[in-house]
């Protein structure tokens, strides 16, 4: 497990990511270690939490880790008002999102996918997708 150690930073956090491509399946592996090193702490993560500016997430999809690059929403249902934290910072921030999203995005086989998510795991890709855009909570 190469579990990487959580930014703060927030100028560094409000950068723009980067595409990732097959040289940053590494940066997609730690991201998914790095979660596991924080269940129970963290539903999700974008890479640029542990330091990489690459458009890299991963998060729960019931007790698995789930990791995604290049993730893009095209379809958004129902929105709604949340309240989020994040690893990053510190304490709550009301944020709106949505019920239902349809991402598309590429797998660790580089494939591209394309699928429908609700409720929960939608407003935890919403909030790592906000991140891989420099949007913070």
């Amino acid at each position: 497990m190469t579990a990487q150690k959580i930014i703060h930073d927030q100028l560094f956090l409000r950068q723009k990511s980067n595409l990732a491509g097959k040289n940053d399946l590494q940066v997609a592996i730690n991201l998914r270690d790095t979660l596991l090193a924080n269940r129970g702490k963290a539903a999700g993560l974008a890479a640029n939490m542990i330091g990489q500016t690459k458009q890299i997430i991963a998060f729960y999809a019931g007790p698995l880790p789930f990791v995604m690059l290049n993730p893009r929403i095209i379809q958004k249902k129902q929105m709604y008002l949340a309240s989020e934290g994040c690893l990053s910072l510190e304490g709550e921030r009301n944020v709106q999102r949505y019920e239902e999203i349809t991402v598309t995005y590429q797998n660790m086989e580089l494939e591209t996918v394309t699928q429908t998510f609700s409720d929960f795991i939608a407003e935890t890709i919403q909030h790592e997708i906000d991140h891989c855009n420099g949007i913070l909570i």
